[in-house]
């Protein structure tokens, strides 16, 4: 709800840029967990610890006043998730170097922002900070997918996707993703590229705005009309109090 949206610390990140499968297929191992019970997400281990599991992420700031007011809420959920093999409750700290690119990838501009699903393709949680809600979403969306750590939840046509990826080298997938980076990069300039043509329409229609006020109020001598409007009618106040 857009009550739950508004209760998060200001900050400032690029927009989301591209996560892909094959990022997964290159993943190694890593583990981590704070002294909090809860699974600490960094560049280096976020592919491992999430692979094949639909995730429940907290993007948070430490200094951030709303972080901490649910920081036990999302510890008690992470402990009832602890040890799953469908689920991962975790959370990002966007003020550590470990973070990578973790938070502007994802699109993080506010703390804490808390996001849900593939890995690989995070959606915005606009649900309740509670603990009962934040458990009862969990229950009702942390469940299997498709990928390749369970290629049996997959059709005849994602596993095609997934074999093909497998079977391409280290080099043949760098250029894939880098090729897409790209396409996604331009799409971005585009973006801002026309957000800059409208800023500037915007400018101009507010600056004919300004001088057709200015021209109004000059020609029909509008600051001199309302001062004797004024005088009038503080004059005939005067009178009635007589």
């Amino acid at each position: 709800s857009k009550s739950h949206q508004a209760q998060f610390c200001k900050t400032t990140e690029k927009t989301m840029k591209f996560s892909t499968l094959a990022a997964t297929i290159l993943s190694s191992v890593a583990t981590f967990t704070n002294a909090e019970g809860v699974t600490s997400l960094t560049a280096e281990n976020y592919a491992s610890l999430t692979d094949g599991k639909m995730v429940f992420i907290k993007f948070f700031a430490p200094w951030c006043g709303h972080c901490k007011k649910m920081a036990a809420d999302w510890e008690k959920l992470a402990a009832d998730w602890e040890g799953s093999e469908v689920g991962l409750i975790a959370e990002v700290d966007c003020t550590s170097e470990a973070k990578g690119d973790l938070c502007s990838d994802n699109g993080v501009n506010g703390f804490p922002t808390i996001k849900y699903g593939d890995p690989l393709e995070l959606e915005d949680y606009e649900g309740g900070r509670g603990y009962e809600q934040l458990a009862e979403f969990a229950k009702e969306n942390l469940k299997p997918f498709c990928s390749p750590s369970n290629l049996d939840l997959c059709d005849e046509e994602e596993k095609a996707t997934i074999a093909k990826l497998q079977g391409m080298s280290v080099e043949e997938l760098t250029q894939a993703i880098d090729a897409v980076d790209k396409e996604l990069e331009e799409a971005e300039e585009q973006a801002e590229e026309s957000i800059e043509k409208l800023q500037e329409e915007y400018e101009k229609i507010m600056h004919e705005l300004e001088e057709k006020i200015k021209s109004a109020k000059k020609k029909y001598n509008y600051g001199t009309m309302k001062s004797i409007y004024m005088q009038k009618e503080k004059a005939d106040g005067a009178k009635e109090e007589l």
